[in-house]
């Protein structure tokens, strides 16, 4: 397997805040913790990932 590429959210700072780490394979996201780099990841199809960030948005009033 190719070494995956993370990238951490421009909103991410160094001061330990919550963040995940995102990383693209050709049909997969990873996901992971970005303050532990050996910490489990999950591996999501497009559609997964797609659901969990509609999931996160907020509802209109």
């Amino acid at each position: 397997m190719t070494a995956l590429t993370w990238f951490k959210s421009s909103f991410s700072d160094d001061q330990g805040g919550a963040c995940l780490e995102v990383a693209l394979s050709p049909e997969t996201i990873h996901v992971r913790d970005s303050k532990l780099a050996d910490s489990p990841q999950l591996a999501l199809t497009a559609g997964a990932w797609s659901a969990l960030l509609d999931a996160q948005r907020p509802i209109a009033p």
